[in-house]
């Protein structure tokens, strides 16, 4: 991990927080579902147009009510988030040339944001997914689609 990624994570949690990269590019962060920790904490930089917490709060615990203001802000890439509600499913890595990086396995719980490089999904159990990306949604302009890795060289780290 590039050393300025180092505050992302709690280092007695590093185990259910995995950062993909191409070189110094972040590709992609996976949550696991067995990460805990109290309070609250971010595992994206500030400059992301997605931003990914997590939340662990003791019952009684209030959020003020708050409006969110009308910032006017420039997105250039989509990036997006995916929870696996129910299911396997391996979530494969491409470098931005399209070429194959490597794969990893999500289950049920899992959560991953996908913030740059090229992916593409197999579901290896039935599988419900929920996705949050920002809109509106561009039609076929809005990304650029290539030919899986073959099966023969699939790498899950």
């Amino acid at each position: 991990m590039p050393e300025s990624y180092n505050h992302l994570n709690n280092t007695d949690q590093r185990s259910y927080i995995e950062h993909i990269f191409e070189d110094e590019k972040l590709l992609a962060i996976i949550l696991r579902t067995s990460y805990k920790k109290e309070g609250i904490n971010f595992f994206t930089p500030s400059n992301f147009s997605q931003q990914l917490g997590y939340m662990n709060r003791n019952k009684g615990y209030k959020i003020q009510p708050h409006i969110h203001n009308e910032v006017e802000r420039t997105i250039n890439y989509t990036q997006e988030v995916l929870f696996i509600k129910r299911g396997l499913v391996r979530v494969d890595f491409y470098k931005a040339d399209k070429t194959y990086l490597k794969s990893k396995i999500l289950h049920t719980g899992d959560v991953i944001l996908l913030s740059f490089g090229g992916h593409g999904f197999e579901m290896l159990e039935d599988s419900e997914i929920i996705e949050v990306k920002q809109g509106p949604f561009a039609g076929n302009i809005d990304k650029s689609r290539f030919e899986f890795v073959s099966k023969n060289k699939i790498i899950i780290e």
